[in-house]
């Protein structure tokens, strides 16, 4: 399917699809699924999870879910001692509240998710997001088939797959154009600990998958991919 094509679908689907990820009462909209089709969506860093979310969010009317905000609360910790973390390990994940979290919007409920400011290792205080799901929920992150919490809400479990090369190079373009990182520092972080912890936690997870995606494709066709395995498992509304 082409992005035309798909762009004509998700006109067709709009009065039965939420766009744009925001809430939708489906109380209000008789034989409508009143609870989400859950995505799970993991591939290493820089194996192009975000853009595929993103595209099919948009394609499917539905809500991207990253897993970024509910890493610790470093707060107690010297900044120091917080700057030394590895967040390329899967302990610095609050995983019973992301269970929780993901676990409420599966069953069509309201959350409010934590705000996490990584300039300062900790979650903003007083702060959250009112969150709900919608038809799709799409939940994306490195770690996103590794937690086995998190397993049995997925309706299709996705792995994005990418040579270490490609997912570096992606990676190194990201944190300096968009972050304004130091080239050598991104370097070094990626060979001590991004690629160490994508070896060791991230691609065992592709075991976890129902469906895996060459990252190296284009975008079109990853989310053809996608959109062809959701239609096979009768997980797409029909137009009505």
């Amino acid at each position: 399917m082409t992005r035309a094509q798909r762009n004509q679908a998700a006109e067709t689907m709009s009065g039965l699809l939420h766009a744009g990820g925001a809430a939708m009462d489906t109380q209000e909209k008789p034989g409508l699924p009143l609870l989400p089709t859950v995505l799970g969506l993991g591939g290493c860093s820089g194996s192009g999870k975000t853009t595929l979310a993103n595209e099919l969010a948009r394609t499917l009317g539905g809500l991207r879910f990253h897993l970024d905000d509910y890493y610790l609360d470093l707060g107690d910790l010297p900044v120091a001692e917080r700057v030394k973390k590895n967040f390329d390990d899967p302990a610095l994940i609050e995983v019973p509240l992301l269970a929780r979290d993901v676990g409420a919007l599966a069953r069509g409920e309201i959350i409010h998710r934590p705000v996490y400011d990584f300039a300062t290792y900790t979650r903003v205080p007083g702060r959250s997001q009112r969150v709900i799901a919608g038809s799709f929920l799409i939940v994306e992150g490195i770690f996103a088939l590794h937690y086995r919490e998190l397993l049995p809400y997925y309706h299709l479990r996705v792995y994005l797959d990418a040579p270490d090369a490609l997912c570096f190079e992606r990676r190194l373009k990201r944190d300096v154009e968009e972050r304004g990182r130091a080239p050598e520092l991104v370097r070094e972080q990626y060979g001590r600990t991004v690629r160490p912890a994508g070896a060791a936690f991230v691609r065992p997870s592709a075991v976890n998958a129902d469906l895996v995606v060459d990252g190296t494709g284009a975008l079109d066709w990853k989310v053809e991919r996608v959109m062809t395995e959701l239609r096979n498992r009768g997980l797409l509304p029909h137009a009505r």
